[in-house]
């Protein structure tokens, strides 16, 4: 009986785990949307920080690996682009913010798959931002060159966190101003 009851246990841990899973699979379908790209604002201190999510899709127009020579030089003047973070990102010009780090990371920079690795049918593009500011108290606004640099981004979904506002906004073109501050 004792075998029997940890046998059930375990089909129900199992079980769970499984749900859990497949609830993080379906989660993670959905967060994936063309034309979309989630951005995280952060404000510590005289750091602002600003990391991105987006589906290849929204700015180049595929999600593999490039095939042809026009691939290539698509994904080569992306991250161009994406690598420039100063003219993507304009912090308000009192709060004196220079760019000190950018990091991008995709599946599409490497040149050949992992032996073994199947390529993903949907891949995205994540990058990171870190601006040190002279005057963060004036650091009021974030003006983004992302629509007018990918003409297939649609909407940017944004979240703000800051030492006195944390909020949630979504910008559509030709919007293109975040506010930081009331």
């Amino acid at each position: 009986m004792k075998e029997t009851i940890q046998l059930s246990l375990l089909r129900c841990v199992l079980t769970a785990g499984a749900l859990a899973m497949a609830i993080q699979a379906n989660a993670t379908e959905e967060a994936h949307v063309h034309g979309l790209m989630h951005i995280n604002v952060a404000i510590d201190k005289q750091v602002l920080t600003i990391q991105l999510e987006s589906p290849l899709d929204s700015l180049l127009g595929f999600e593999n690996k490039p095939k042809t020579t026009t691939q290539r030089l698509a994904v080569d003047a992306m991250s161009k682009q994406m690598n420039d973070g100063a003219a993507l990102f304009k912090p308000s010009i009192a709060a004196q913010c220079k760019l000190t780090k950018a990091t991008v990371e995709s599946a599409v920079f490497q040149a050949t798959a992992p032996a073994g690795d199947k390529e993903e049918p949907h891949v995205d593009l994540d990058a990171s931002y870190e601006f040190t500011c002279a005057q963060p108290d004036k650091l009021t606004s974030v003006e983004i060159g992302l629509f007018q640099a990918f003409p297939r981004l649609q909407k940017i979904e944004v979240q703000v966190a800051g030492p006195k506002k944390q909020s949630k906004t979504s910008l559509s073109r030709p919007a293109n101003t975040v506010k930081l501050k009331s």
